[in-house]
């Protein structure tokens, strides 16, 4: 096992004219398993084949248990890597698959890699399959051979590159699960790629959002989720995103009220949340679905049109006249007639505030400094 450092990591292409990475700092500790999220062309994957050594860096530093490796190469990186499209030999069997990198980076005997083979096998569930050749394997099959050819080398670090993308949603949760097992049983320090918010939130020790090639925030799932550095990841996090609305801030010291279209009209009473939103004209204001709830007129009530009902078995998605598709989740049992005019509601606690302009937290310096130092 092994800490994984990353020190202002850039990748540039085309002679500087396209920037992939851009000066990320990230610390992964020995026997953590941080996963790597965001939208396709973020630099994820570029940032994963760094620390590989299967692409050089522009500039910056990658250390490994401590030793930089950022000049050296990818064979002599105590790491283990599963790819996408699984990356399995055709012509070998899949004995054969998991012992090659063995053969190729030990100096074990044959019988040493036989037996070290059959032991993963049969801790992966696939010691029947290892006479069998990858084109008479199921997609879980190839999937399970290519984790066993990566624990079969006892690596230092594992780095896994969108391993589950090619499987149903079905295999891809059983398999999520298989990882996470394996992960507490080895305590293998491990960088685990996904576009998947889901997976990232649910297998991470630690969630890495990116966009953009740039480093938007780390942070423990539950953490991100409830106090995202700006409006980037509050959208991106969760499912079904985040609602944004665009206000107008009116303070004349005794009240503050936030004023939108279609008649929203909000006052603040928090002290904390006034002081946020003080100086600004403008500010975008982020609700959770799960956070609007349908209720009767009253102070801070929102009225709004039924658009869209989304039966998703235990709960209704309501898609509301308040915004750009504005979604409220709620219980399957709150069943508004499409078109009806209702009332929604939210608590204060559970706004997010953003700057009208760069899109970041206006709340999140103060909730870190408020935070129990661990």
């Amino acid at each position: 096992m092994a800490t994984v450092t990353l020190d202002d990591l850039r990748k540039e292409y085309t002679n500087g004219q396209i920037v992939a990475v851009e000066d990320i700092d990230l610390d992964v500790d020995d026997g953590e398993f941080v996963t790597v999220v965001g939208p396709s062309g973020c630099g994820k994957s570029t940032t994963l084949r760094m620390i590989a050594g299967l692409e050089r860096p522009t500039s910056g530093r990658i250390s490994i248990g401590g030793e930089d490796v950022t000049d050296v190469h990818a064979r002599k990186r105590d790491v283990a890597m599963v790819f996408q499209n699984y990356a399995l030999y055709p012509h070998k069997t899949v004995e054969q698959n998991m012992a090659f990198g063995l053969r190729m980076s030990t100096d074990l005997s044959k019988d040493e890699r036989r037996e070290t083979v059959r032991e993963t096998a049969e801790m992966m569930g696939i010691e029947d399959l290892l006479d069998q050749k990858p084109d008479e394997l199921s997609g879980g099959q190839k999937q399970r051979v290519a984790l066993g050819r990566a624990i079969v080398r006892d690596p230092d670090v594992f780095l896994f590159d969108e391993p589950l993308s090619n499987l149903d949603a079905k295999l891809r949760t059983t398999m999520r699960t298989e990882i996470q097992r394996l992960q507490n049983e080895l305590g293998t320090t491990s960088v685990y790629v996904t576009h998947d918010q889901e997976e990232a939130m649910t297998m991470g020790d630690r969630i890495v959002i990116l966009n953009d090639g740039e480093l938007q925030q780390t942070g423990v799932p539950k953490e991100v989720y409830d106090d995202p550095a700006n409006e980037f990841v509050g959208g991106f996090i969760g499912s079904p995103s985040m609602n944004f609305l665009t206000v107008s801030v009116e303070d004349d010291g005794a009240t503050t009220r936030l004023l939108g279209e279609d008649g929203f009209d909000y006052e603040l009473t928090d002290e904390r949340l006034r002081d946020a939103v003080r100086g600004h004209d403008r500010v975008r204001i982020g609700i959770r679905p799960e956070d609007v709830s349908v209720s009767g007129p009253g102070r801070n009530a929102v009225e709004t049109t039924v658009e869209v009902i989304e039966p998703v078995g235990s709960d209704n998605y309501l898609h509301l006249g308040v915004g750009e598709d504005f979604i409220a989740r709620v219980a399957s049992d709150v069943e508004p007639e499409q078109g009806e005019q209702i009332h929604v509601a939210f608590d204060a606690s559970n706004l997010h505030f953003f700057d009208a302009d760069d899109g970041e937290s206006l709340l999140y310096e103060t909730e870190q400094s408020a935070a129990p130092t661990v």
